[in-house]
């Protein structure tokens, strides 16, 4: 079929996207096509526009973080079927490899190829221009139609909606994991939270849900700050300094048990104060992305060291997709998780730019593209 989507075709210059017609294939063997309600605005996508992100191939159809209804299946499809309500998981999970039969799901070997260029078998699903098109994590949600493996689908209850289990896809379980998955968190920690953006805010509310006593939310923009309070943070900061402060007074000058990093990019400045509010023994999680090239950062390894401290980094939030995005959606059909208040903006697919230029400038919490029925 014949569609619009967002592709790049220059990555790591900054050129942006451009929305044009594309053709979607229908699906091979083990695959669907979804048509989605909606798809989230993420930063990892603008990591492959700035280069943070390096890709040696082009175009790419970018979007991973979306939900539809599944609209054909192909051969050998099982559990999966027509009119199925599907989250699409950016990465996806085989079930057979060593880390899935692990219990880290999130490190599925099929991961491995989510940059890679082309579908798990090595071919196209969409083209444009007379060329084959490669699509962010087999997904490429920046279009209204996806034709995309089966074991990068979830299934959730329909009385779902789809426009707000779209966020369910990538940020908000990598954010809600940090804290519940990887954090090892235990009732009644203090957790400071650095960043509360479209991850951190799941974490925010992961953290709440695990039990925090005092959970400092360390955010520069006002409203995120606002309503990370709303989402279960007791305390909120602007910069390090005062959380800092915070976390001396509510632990008699200990430390926090865990500090999780969900900035938007990891610069190499973040983890020295971040040791710092931490206490001995406790757990820095590191989730943000840095540039791929990064190398160095700024430690005071000694302390580190002699304090026994742990830095864990965290892909997808240490989550299970086929377990934890069920979870999250009825935790959300509950009222104990929030989505709705998480998209602050609404953008149709040809203001994509625009889209990404409010999440640079820290205007939304999470915008979402939403495609007509």
């Amino acid at each position: 079929m014949k569609i619009q989507g967002a592709l790049l075709w220059e990555p790591g210059t900054k050129s942006g996207w451009t929305v044009e017609e594309i053709e979607l294939d229908p699906p091979k063997r083990g695959e669907a096509t979804v048509k989605l309600a909606a798809s989230g605005i993420c930063h990892s996508d603008d990591h492959l526009d700035t280069g943070d992100i390096p890709l040696d191939w082009a175009p790419v159809l970018g979007g991973h973080e979306g939900a539809g209804v599944v609209t054909e299946v192909g051969e050998g499809v099982e559990g999966i079927e027509v009119g199925d309500h599907v989250v699409l998981s950016f990465l996806p999970s085989c079930g057979k490899c060593p880390m899935c039969v692990s219990g880290r799901a999130n490190m599925c070997d099929l991961g491995a190829g989510v940059l890679a260029g082309t579908s798990p078998d090595g071919t196209h699903r969409i083209h444009a221009r007379g060329k084959g098109i490669g699509a962010m994590s087999y997904l490429g949600t920046f279009a209204p139609y996806v034709t995309v493996p089966t074991n990068a689908l979830v299934k959730i209850d329909k009385d779902i909606p789809l426009k707000s289990a779209a966020l369910i896809g990538c940020g908000v379980p990598t954010g809600w994991g940090s804290s519940v998955r990887a954090a090892g968190m235990e009732l009644g920690d203090t957790v400071v939270v650095i960043g509360t953006g479209g991850v951190g805010m799941n974490a925010v509310q992961g953290a709440r849900q695990k039990g925090a006593k005092n959970l400092i939310a360390v955010e520069p923009v006002e409203f995120k700050r606002d309503l990370a309070k709303q989402l279960g943070a007791t305390h909120s900061a602007a910069d390090f300094a005062e959380a800092a402060e915070l976390v001396a007074g509510m632990t008699n000058g200990q430390g926090a048990d865990v500090v999780i990093i969900t900035v938007g990019v990891l610069t190499p400045e973040i983890l020295q104060p971040a040791q710092e509010m931490t206490k001995r023994g406790g757990t820095i999680v590191v989730t943000s992305a840095a540039p791929v090239t990064q190398r160095d950062i700024q430690l005071d390894l000694y302390t580190f060291a002699m304090s026994g401290k742990r830095i864990q980094g965290t892909l997808y939030g240490t989550t299970n997709a086929q377990i934890d995005i069920p979870l999250i959606a009825d935790l959300y059909r509950r009222g104990e998780h929030k989505l709705d208040e998480l998209i602050t903006k609404e953008y149709k697919l040809e203001d994509i730019n625009t889209a990404f230029q409010d999440m640079r400038e820290g205007k939304n919490v999470r915008g979402v593209i939403v495609y007509e029925d």
